[in-house]
């Protein structure tokens, strides 16, 4: 199998794709989420340790059980099917609905799996026709097919509605005020620039750390130069993802609590300030990079998930777009 499954269209591997994906939709969007970033921790960690690079590129980010396969984009689409089509899951705990990524899909019905398992297969086909596309594959294309993915679940599922939700939430709670939002603990200015700053500069040093580990290897060639260019880049993302687990378990005392843990989402701070020390080498910046992700990651949400039926994964959006800015960035850099 190629690394990530680019170019890799052969019948086992998207074979691979559908059964990831039916098991990406029974555990849940976040939670196969929080197996997958575990993979890719353990994949990064074998890397790290001069090993193979099996984990991080054919499984964790790979057509096995990548975000944008069964690792989480599979499961997000099925919940969709399951509530506005099949009318069989209902959490009243938490009043979710179609965003509702948090209830394992177990309890659904067979055809729910082959939902999310043919939903995988898609975002393995829409990733590697995203990389054959000049300009285009300059985004997150991973990032990009979770985007494209909650898309066509929600015109689908939902009635054709549109990228920007229902008409009747905007008029209600607007696009840039308080009243209905996703995640509301952490989304206020003052708390997005001193986290977004702390988590940038936690992440580029990681980002240091590896690459000056990993240079000797690759001149080895022990490990490949392309495991070697991803691991700075992924590692501090897939230490933010497993984190998630404390949201999914929060989920468990919802009806007695009352409330669903508040932690972070901080994925997506991290891949991008990841991406911005590589690309320029300063720590400074990718705490910068580290705010600024914040608030791209909120102008998603606030975008296309707020006002949506489903999930549309706010982080997703702003690592697919925030990479093609700094890529555009670095080229321009790179030829002044």
């Amino acid at each position: 199998m190629a690394p990530l499954g680019i170019g890799d269209w052969s019948f086992n591997t998207f074979l691979m794709c559908f059964a990831g994906g039916i098991l990406g939709t029974t555990l849940g969007g976040l939670y196969a989420f929080v197996i997958c970033g575990l993979l890719v921790l353990l994949g990064c960690i074998s890397v790290l340790g001069g090993g193979s690079d099996f984990l991080l590129l054919n499984v964790g980010l790979g057509p096995i059980f990548g975000p944008h396969v069964g690792g989480f984009a599979s499961g997000v689409a099925a919940v969709s099917y399951a509530i506005e089509i099949k009318k069989n899951l209902a959490n009243p705990a938490l009043s979710l609905g179609s965003k509702d990524i948090l209830s394992p899909l177990i309890d659904t019905s067979w055809d729910v799996y082959l939902v999310g398992g043919v939903f995988a297969v898609f975002g393995h086909a829409v990733f590697n026709i995203l990389l054959m596309i000049p300009i285009v594959n300059k985004f997150d294309c991973i990032a990009l097919t979770v985007v494209i993915s909650a898309m066509v679940a929600r015109l689908i599922f939902h009635k054709g509605e549109p990228p920007w939700g229902r008409k009747e939430s905007i008029k209600d709670c607007g696009y840039f005020g308080y009243a209905c939002q996703w995640l509301p603990w952490m989304n206020t200015p003052s708390k997005e620039i001193v986290f977004g700053f702390g988590v940038g500069i936690f992440s580029a040093s990681l980002a240091m750390w590896a690459k000056g580990l990993l240079a000797p290897m690759v001149a080895a060639k022990t490990v490949t130069e392309l495991a070697a260019f991803i691991v700075p880049i992924i590692l501090s993302w897939s230490i933010a993802a497993v984190s998630l687990i404390a949201l999914q378990l929060g989920t468990l005392s919802v009806e007695a609590q009352g409330e669903i843990q508040k932690v972070p989402a901080w994925h997506c701070q991290s891949i991008l300030a990841a991406v911005a020390y590589m690309h320029f080498g300063s720590l400074l910046l990718a705490g910068v990079v580290g705010i600024l992700a914040m608030f791209l990651q909120d102008f998603g949400a606030r975008l296309f998930w707020n006002h949506g039926s489903n999930h549309w994964d706010p982080p997703a959006t702003a690592i697919s777009f925030g990479t093609f800015i700094l890529n555009m960035i670095k080229q321009v850099v790179d030829k002044a």
